[in-house]
């Protein structure tokens, strides 16, 4: 018997047939023996609804409310699953983030798990009961509803299985597996096996869709063991485990893409001590991540400022900005929507030289110039305008040597949101 943590993403629950497939599911491991914990999404489209009527109020809308309007996809879909659970004779009962309670900073939008009491949903797991948790959803300091940012089902999903010490958290989405790239985009795209935490976590930070980003952090640091599978398939899927479980460590894993940037410039900004930290705090401080930094060296003490972040944040980020024009003293600022970041990931770079050059030269010969470069131990990541988004991914996936056969299978869409 084992403790199993199962999530389903937004298209997995679309309709009541895929809620009806979804119990199905459930009650297959029940029915092993195993208790089993179920992390659910919004149906799919749903939150992509509720965040649109907010937008449409006001740009710039109230956090909080925000929170309270998008968290109740969720609510929606646990207590469906529910029903369903409850109807093919599985012992089960809803639960929304505050009853765990799943508690968070107050960072409305973006909240970061604080704490999860694990005991009550171990009791009720013990007792053969299912509890099926509203991802995304949790409670602030304040006592008031708080989301965990787009993808954050798979944070409540690892969050809580490592909380209830589960042995294994499966997610289970729309695809049957990590792939090397998106097959959308290149139908040769392999899947793989198993994939590293730290691999994966470069992958879900520059573009993949298959996890969220800070939950493959959190799997990484409580050792959460992650399996990603197919909702509507029966095939194996892919591990995301410790690298020393890796035999074969290739040089490049994946190519990712994230077409959710905007490019943000700030010209002749005075080239003087203090001026990064007067740019960035009012960002950081409302909660707005800026990814890829270079700033020009200038010859008449000014300088020009260039940054990436999430094109959802830019409108905040530009208000923020232009604010302080006077006190920072930057002459215009230029803002891009139309960029993609294109990111080249594999733990073979600590020990192989030249896949740099490589992603430069494979491009170059594409005629896609590069316009902001960034790089870490294990990744290279480049903007690119948004147009060469899809030629830059097949040419670096051919370059790394990592196609695979012609498939003969049609690919899915992608996952929900939530």
């Amino acid at each position: 018997m084992a403790r199993i943590v199962m999530k389903f993403g937004g298209t997995s629950v679309g309709d009541l047939d895929r809620i009806r497939n979804v119990a199905s599911r459930v009650k297959r491991e029940v029915e092993a023996g195993h208790e089993v914990a179920v992390v659910v999404s919004a149906m799919s489209g749903v939150t992509n609804q509720l965040v649109k009527w907010c937008q449409e109020l006001s740009p710039l809308h109230d956090a909080r409310e925000y929170d309270t309007v998008v968290a109740t996809g969720e609510q929606v879909t646990i207590g469906l699953l529910a029903i369903a659970l409850q109807t093919v004779g599985v012992d089960a009962r809803s639960w929304q983030g505050w009853q765990v309670p799943i508690r968070t900073d107050n960072a409305h939008g973006k909240a970061r798990v604080d704490s999860i009491e694990g005991a009550l949903l171990i009791e009720r797991m013990q007792m053969g009961q299912v509890p099926v948790v509203a991802g995304f959803q949790g409670i602030g300091p304040d006592n008031r509803v708080t989301t965990l940012g787009r993808g954050g089902s798979d944070l409540s999903a690892v969050a809580i299985a490592a909380a209830v010490r589960a042995d294994r958290c499966d997610i289970y989405t729309d695809v049957d597996g990590v792939y090397t790239t998106d097959p959308r985009i290149v139908p040769r795209a392999r899947k793989l096996e198993k994939i590293s935490y730290e691999e994966m976590l470069e992958l879900a930070s520059v573009g993949a869709k298959v996890l969220q980003t800070r939950s493959v952090e959190l799997a990484m640091k409580q050792r959460v063991r992650v399996q990603v599978l197919s909702s509507f398939e029966d095939k194996p899927g892919s591990l995301v485990v410790d690298e020393d479980e890796i035999v074969e460590q290739p040089i490049v894993s994946g190519i990712a893409y994230s077409r959710d940037e905007a490019k943000v410039t700030l010209r002749r900004v005075p080239d003087r001590p203090g001026i990064a930290a007067s740019v960035f705090g009012p960002l950081s401080a409302a909660n707005v991540n800026v990814d890829m930094i270079v700033q020009n060296l200038g010859a008449d003490g000014t300088t020009d400022m260039t940054f990436t972040l999430g094109r959802s944040d830019l409108p905040r980020a530009k208000d923020l900005l232009e604010k302080q024009q006077e006190q920072i003293g930057f002459e215009a600022l230029i803002a891009d929507p139309d960029v993609a970041k294109i990111s080249v990931v594999g733990i073979g770079m600590r020990t192989h030289a030249g896949v740099a050059s490589t992603m430069f030269k494979t491009l170059s010969e594409k005629g896609i110039n590069i316009q902001v470069i960034s790089t870490s131990e294990i990744k290279v990541s480049v903007l690119v305008s948004a147009d060469y988004t899809e030629l830059a991914v097949r040419a670096l996936h051919t370059a790394y040597g990592l196609d695979g056969p012609e498939p003969a299978r049609s690919t899915p869409e992608r996952r929900g949101e939530g």
